[in-house]
């Protein structure tokens, strides 16, 4: 074989050779960018609102020690990557949280903890009333792809029994017709706990905080699993 064809053929063999090697790396480019894009996606923060009253923003407690906060360290502790902010308004009835729902829950969130009526029940507005903001909401975020854990709340039994029945109706009638998932009342364990009550009788104090926080923390991990999953 003359050395002009063997020059001939080693070209080709490393001309060859480089393309095989350019191809090769072009597709570990791909295969590194699909992974990056995939390890983003898995490393995303799970994004979780509180949206309700003085018993979601904190009232009377100091800095970390309010409902969100408290969850967020909780599900934190329990390996969830999450955030939960707070979009907790005192003194917020069902009407006023209607009326901000759409700016105090940014895009992006996957999740709103709802809840909202104790000030409705103190004020004695109409149980029809507060069902009916409740269900615009409720509404209104099944219709942005945001999933809800509705938090309930009971009334006063001073208020009488025909209002008492009426009010606390208005939180698993909801949950069945949107079908998500129900926390009956917010203040379980709390409410006519002295020692775990602020002076006022009403808000938790930080031990409250965290009896309220350890009740309903099994029912907030199980919904982040289905909103995951994609249940």
């Amino acid at each position: 074989m003359s050395d002009a064809v063997t020059g001939r053929i080693r070209c080709s063999y490393g001309a060859c050779h480089m393309s095989f090697k350019r191809s090769i790396a072009a597709a570990l480019l791909v295969f590194l960018a699909i992974c990056g894009a995939n390890s983003s996606v898995r490393a995303d923060t799970f994004r979780i609102v509180g949206f309700g009253d003085s018993l979601m923003a904190g009232f009377g407690l100091g800095p970390g020690q309010g409902f969100t906060d408290k969850l967020q360290a909780a599900l934190r502790a329990g390996g969830h990557d999450v955030s939960v902010a707070n979009a907790g308004v005192s003194g917020d009835t069902s009407s006023g949280g209607l009326a901000r729902l759409d700016w105090s829950v940014p895009d992006g969130t996957q999740l709103v903890i709802l809840e909202l009526g104790a000030n409705d029940m103190l004020r004695g507005v109409a149980p029809d009333i507060t069902s009916q903001n409740l269900d615009a909401m409720l509404g209104r975020l099944k219709a942005r792809n945001i999933s809800v854990l509705l938090a309930g709340m009971r009334a006063a039994p001073n208020l009488g029994p025909d209002y008492q029945n009426a009010f606390d109706a208005i939180y698993p009638e909801l949950a069945a017709k949107y079908g998500v998932p129900l926390y009956p009342f917010f203040l379980d364990g709390v409410a006519g706990q002295p020692g775990l009550q602020l002076e006022d009788g009403l808000h938790p104090n930080p031990e409250g905080v965290n009896q309220m926080v350890q009740r309903i923390l099994p029912l907030v991990e199980k919904t982040i699993a289905a909103v995951a999953g994609g249940c």
